[in-house]
């Protein structure tokens, strides 16, 4: 007989549906900017070639890309703040955070088994490793973005800042690297949603799941 199981709270699944449009813009409009000064590319590959910026309209738009990105950062900010603060306050962080080694062990084993290379999964709570180990790999993530953002605005002003980065060419890379690293995030956390299921997703919406007790079930059935 299936029933409704608590999953994700209220301020959990607001965070969460809030950061998604931010991040997207900060990420679009980080493309705007980065069109004036193209420098990085792995052998050949350019990041992002003549012929992507003219198909999507998005070059010579360095001045609208410039404004939006410096004001959904303040929102972007003032989320990934006040979930922090959320987490903290409400004990959510144990089950976010790894609380061991092993729990990087464990998040390869979870990759394994969800490539279907190893038959069991590890053992899990509300969350399993591999989430543990992203999602706060995700909020690192986003604290480094910002200080890297903020020494490539200011690197004057915030010289030490920019140091910490080795320079404003190291701020810039990193800021462009951390960018990377949001986008492949997204495809991977999109594709596990996908191979989890309607009933995972629906838990981030309306913060119930519907779980199944077949044992209650059965007993019910040779009961009648």
């Amino acid at each position: 007989m299936p029933s409704l199981k608590l999953k994700h709270l209220v301020a959990v699944r607001w965070f969460h549906w809030i950061n998604f449009p931010l991040l997207f813009l900060m990420i679009w409009s980080g493309v705007l900017i980065y069109w004036a000064y193209p420098i990085y590319s792995i052998g050949p590959f350019h990041f992002f070639p003549a012929w992507f910026y003219s198909a999507l309209h998005i070059d010579h738009r360095l001045a609208e890309g410039m404004a939006l990105h410096f004001f959904f950062m303040w929102l972007f900010v003032a989320n990934g703040i006040l979930y922090v603060a959320y987490t903290i306050i409400s004990g959510e962080w144990r089950m976010l955070v790894p609380r061991s080694l092993a729990a990087f062990r464990d998040a390869w084993y979870v990759a394994l088994h969800d490539l279907h290379l190893r038959r069991d999964a590890p053992p899990q709570g509300k969350y399993n490793a591999a989430q543990q180990v992203s999602y706060t790999a995700i909020v690192l993530m986003g604290a480094a973005s910002v200080l890297s953002g903020l020494a490539i605005y200011k690197p004057a002003q915030l010289g030490w800042l920019a140091a910490l980065f080795g320079g404003y060419r190291g701020a810039r890379l990193a800021h462009f690297v951390l960018t990377v690293g949001y986008v492949l995030f997204f495809v991977v956390h999109v594709a596990q949603v996908a191979l989890a299921g309607w009933n995972n997703f629906r838990g981030m919406v309306i913060g119930y799941e519907i779980e199944d007790h077949p044992a209650l079930a059965a007993e019910t059935r040779v009961s009648q």
